[in-house]
């Protein structure tokens, strides 16, 4: 009779502890500028010749080394920054700030591949650009 019981109550745990462990649904990340922001740069010490920018000044992004490959930050504001960034010319070293988001094709096709798994790419609004010396602007 009491291993009757014991067995009973096992089954109702097996049966009931997955309703109760069930956490509900977790929130998709939006990806793009401005959407969900993953985290924040704050005067993120760079090369200045890391940043590249088209002839133009309506594409930039720079490439920030995982260890086995390259993840890309693409700015969501070029053509805002770019008089900053012709500024800036002859300085070896700039911090860079700004908020860090999801790129839309990176998130489509990153479940595609494995290959994707190497490198992330990422939209980031930056807020700020500036000399890494003391006391330049």
């Amino acid at each position: 009779m009491n291993s009757y019981l014991v067995r009973k109550i096992l089954i109702a745990a097996i049966i009931l502890l997955p309703v109760f462990s069930f956490n509900g649904c977790k929130k998709q990340v939006k990806c793009g500028c401005g959407k969900d922001v993953l985290f924040s740069l704050t005067d993120q010490l760079m090369d200045y010749s890391s940043i590249t920018y088209s002839s133009n000044g309506e594409t930039a992004y720079f490439a920030v080394s995982n260890g086995m490959a390259a993840d890309y930050y693409h700015f969501c504001n070029p053509s805002e920054m770019y008089t900053v960034y012709t500024a800036l010319k002859g300085q070896t070293q700039v911090k860079l700030s700004g908020d860090v988001y999801w790129d839309c094709a990176y998130m489509m096709n990153s479940s595609n591949s494995y290959y994707y798994s190497y490198y992330k790419v990422y939209n980031i609004q930056i807020t700020g650009l500036k000399s890494s010396l003391y006391g330049k602007k």
